[in-house]
């Protein structure tokens, strides 16, 4: 140990088996730490992720080669035996500031659990403790081998099938898509855009004469796209397949899908059928597309196929809405915080209120009582009810149906199937007779108010609120028949990115915590602002799908902005937001051509949103300089209460 000293590089032990840059930053020389005697940091990341390594873990000039052991005859023979299955530990129970014993150097001491990771990386030791009677200096990672607790236990079947791991990305596609941005984001300097990575891998591949070609078929279109690939032979086939899997994600949450058709090299193929079946990495859309398809019982389906003509072409099915508010309307807004609620007549707002409501609520009941108590007191600011608009997160059919809505999270499968998918048309029929109704995307609601008010089409509406509401509207003003859920799409590949509640940690870096209120949250602590233990992001309070913590947070944050000393550094959270948000918009660049983007929700407000909107206009200047053209418009007071009001109202035909 004469040859190590602090601030040191070398390379060291990861939990995952390989090893990456670090900074020794401590030595001890203690008997109690004698097994593990150097605390290192690893480049990049967190302070949490600092860990006590024995010398023969680290990789360093200055130390000595250790020369493996020859495996004992006794450990060869049960080898042959075949390895006695690893047990799977249930560490749910290990909660914040509960004791347990911890086993270190041979022996068992009192510890304090300090936080349990769900990273794939810390699976073999993924409870961080402190001794009691020592500092932080000495806390550590530690698996269930080493810890004593009755509320630790073996991990039921039934618990292992909940959930899914989090896709992480190849150890060999690392250096290739793991690409700094040049306008870095302050508070996150491990963001690593996903669009940087495609134009990496394109130039990467330029010369490859493979190519994988998809085709995502929904039931009024067709999604179709080729990527050049490695040969199946080379290591790099399996950045390839990687992302191919991103690509083939974000095109299913812009337009949805009941079947993923593929044609290329074999290996690869069925790799993608592999990630796109029950149990695989895409489990998740898997098991959701059928249900944003409106067909529940019809499972998602892949498909091989051998030539190239058997994929269907791409096609769009746009959609023409109503833009004229006339005759006495009722429009609703339904997002995850409220329902906003109007009355329209002749294209003037008579009538317009919001309600709070519990989404996690598990009764439907619950649902249509609120919504059809908020529209009564609308429509008693009326002569007469002629047509009925709305809006809601998640997706709604043709016909009107919620056939996948997101504001009705904890409502069992059957019951959604039965009460919630027919719930706009009861509370119309209830409310007001056989009047036209029209219900869209909440984003699409803002995309045509947004046409109405700049008289231009080529439009994304993005509402930065609870999550990322989007919607885009084409040159003619008119929808793309796409569902546009874009809070789903990955917009970082980070292996540490956050996970969210939404996708049940089956992925990280999606949208929802980078482009919605949780975007700004998440940085909180990070940005100097005064929060409660409870509102910092590594609580579990603020893991859940409820609002309530973030909305609260981010008027903390608000305030802060206005506090001369705390300014500074409150505005890098913004300017992060910023980050995110210009480089979102040259991902989306590459499948909607944008040339206004239209921006509100909670974020966007105040002299913070004013920072986080130039910070996007310098990414795509900087970066992007093809997409520098697009405008960026704000929401006023009139289009916030009045313009989307319209829009919704205006959806039916009379």
């Amino acid at each position: 140990m004469d040859n190590l000293e602090v601030g040191m590089k070398l390379h060291a032990l990861y939990t995952d088996g390989e090893y990456y840059p670090a900074i020794i930053v401590n030595i001890s020389t203690g008997k109690a730490r004698k097994g593990a005697p150097v605390k290192v940091s690893y480049v990049g990341y967190g302070e949490e992720e600092n860990t006590w390594l024995p010398l023969s873990k680290l990789k360093s000039k200055k130390l000595p080669k250790v020369e493996s052991k020859p495996e004992p005859k006794a450990k060869a023979k049960a080898k042959a035996k075949g390895k006695a299955k690893e047990i799977e530990w249930d560490y749910s129970g290990l909660e914040k500031g509960k004791r347990v014993q911890a086993k270190a150097d041979g022996k068992f001491w009192a510890a304090e659990v300090l936080t349990v990771s769900k990273d794939k990386k810390r699976a073999k030791a993924p409870v961080k403790v402190r001794f009691v009677g020592y500092t932080k200096e000495s806390d550590e990672w530690v698996g269930a081998d080493r810890l004593m607790s009755k509320a630790l236990k073996p991990m039921s079947k039934a618990k292992k099938s909940e959930g899914t791991k989090p896709l992480s990305i190849p150890s060999v596609a690392r250096k290739m898509l793991l690409v700094k941005p040049k306008i870095e984001a302050p508070l996150d300097p491990g963001f690593r855009p996903v669009i940087l990575a495609k134009k990496a891998y394109l130039e990467a591949a330029k010369d490859c004469e493979d190519k994988l070609e998809w085709a995502l078929v929904r039931a009024d279109g067709v999604a179709r796209y080729s990527l050049p690939v490695f040969s199946e032979k080379s290591k790099e086939s399996r950045i390839s397949s990687y992302l191919a899997g991103v690509l083939i994600q974000e095109m299913i949450w812009q337009r949805s899908a009941s079947e993923l058709m593929l044609h290329g090299p074999a290996k690869i193929c069925k790799a993608l059928k592999a990630a796109y079946s029950k149990g695989g990495a895409y489990e998740f859309e898997v098991m959701s597309m059928p249900n944003v398809c409106g067909t529940p019982d019809k499972p998602f389906v892949v498909t091989i196929v051998e030539n190239l003509s058997d994929l269907p072409e791409n096609k769009d099915s746009p959609q023409v809405c109503g833009k004229d508010a006339n005759g006495c309307r009722l429009a609703f807004d339904l997002g995850k915080s409220d329902i906003k609620t109007v009355a329209v007549k002749d294209n003037e707002v008579l009538y317009s209120k919001e309600t709070e409501w519990d989404v996690t609520a598990e009764d439907p009941e619950y649902h249509y009582n609120a919504i059809m108590d908020a529209m009564k007191l609308a429509k008693a600011a009326l002569p007469k009810v002629d047509a009925i608009g709305g809006s809601a997160t998640g997706t709604i059919s043709a016909d009107n149906d919620a056939t996948w809505c997101d504001i009705f999270p904890n409502v069992k499968p059957d019951v959604y199937k039965e009460k919630v998918v027919p719930i706009f048309k009861r509370i119309a029929k209830d409310l007001a007779g056989d009047v036209p109704l029209k219900v869209i995307n909440d984003g699409e609601v803002t995309a045509l108010a947004a046409v109405q008010a700049i008289k231009k089409g080529n439009v994304m509406g993005i509402s930065m609120g609870s999550s990322e509401g989007a919607g885009y509207a084409n040159e003619d003003g008119n929808l793309m028949g796409w569902i546009s859920e874009l809070c789903y799409v990955k917009l970082d590949l980070n292996p540490k990115a956050p996970t969210d509640p939404w996708s049940k940690g089956a992925h990280r870096g999606l949208s929802h915590l980078y482009l919605g209120q949780r975007g700004a949250t998440k940085l909180a602590e990070k940005g100097g602002v005064d929060i409660p233990d409870n509102y910092k992001f590594s609580h579990p309070d603020m893991s859940t799908i409820k609002h309530e913590h973030h909305a609260q947070c981010l008027k903390l944050i608000q305030k802060a902005m206005e506090k001369e000393e705390k300014k500074e550094q409150v505005s890098k959270i913004y300017e992060t937001c910023g980050v995110y948000l210009g480089y979102a918009l040259a991902q989306y660049s590459e499948f909607y051509k944008i040339d206004h983007v239209m921006i509100l929700g909670r974020v966007s407000k105040g002299a913070g949103g004013d920072i986080m909107l130039d910070t996007a206009k310098k990414v795509l200047a900087e970066e992007f300089p093809q997409y520098a053209h697009i405008e960026f418009h704000t929401a006023d007071d009139h289009f916030k209460g009045v313009g989307q009001c319209i829009a919704a109202a205006a959806l039916p035909k009379i």
